[in-house]
C-alpha cells in the first residue's frame, strides 16, 4: 500500500500499515513513511 509522504513529497510504502474505519463508515489506511518517519495516510483499502 502506497500513500503520499507530505515532508518527502513523494508516494512511499507504508510501514507498519494499520487499517482504520473514519467517522463516514469509509475505510482508510494509516502508517509511518519509511524515508522521514512522519505519519501517512490513505484513503481507501
Amino acid at each position: 500500500m502506497q500513500a503520499y509522504c507530505m515532508k518527502c513529497r513523494a508516494k512511499k510504502e507504508i510501514k507498519n500499515p494499520k487499517s482504520i474505519v473514519m467517522r463516514n463508515k469509509k475505510l482508510a489506511t494509516h502508517g509511518v513513511c519509511p524515508t522521514c518517519g512522519m505519519k501517512v495516510f490513505s484513503i481507501g483499502k
